[in-house]
């Protein structure tokens, strides 16, 4: 009996989250950069202003640092209750499939659970565990 996780796929769904989290944090410090190369030398940007877009750098910054926290914690939590799993005998919610866990994947789906005889039950709302 043992816990696996496909990390390819896991690893991919972070990772597009990670490129989009960079994408933008990438486009905030592209645009104020080109905001400050392309004011006017006669009217500079108000001290003000450029504190503020300094906040909202680090509020977008704190956001995505949160967030890799929280999907971490996830995962870690996901894990906890596939270990659980094992050795109990699981039923689909629609009661079709049943049997003794002795595999539990984790996808970037959800968590699957693989009975001794081969079957792969969905870890969703309804199913029941004995």
């Amino acid at each position: 009996m043992y816990v696996t996780s496909t990390s390819g796929a896991t690893q991919a769904g972070q990772q597009s989250q990670a490129s989009g989290a960079a994408v933008d944090y990438q486009a905030f410090l592209k645009l104020l950069v080109a905001e400050m190369k392309n004011q006017d030398p006669t009217e500079p940007m108000d001290s003000t202003e450029y504190v503020a877009q300094l906040a909202s750098f680090s509020q977008v910054e704190q956001s995505v640092q949160i967030n890799k926290k929280l999907d971490q914690m996830l995962q870690s939590s996901a894990v906890a209750q596939a270990d659980a799993l094992l050795g109990h005998t699981v039923t689909s919610a629609d009661g079709l499939r049943s049997g003794v866990v002795a595999e539990v994947r984790l996808t970037a789906d959800g968590v699957i659970a693989v009975t001794a005889a081969g079957d792969q039950i969905p870890v969703v709302n309804g199913i029941r565990v004995s």
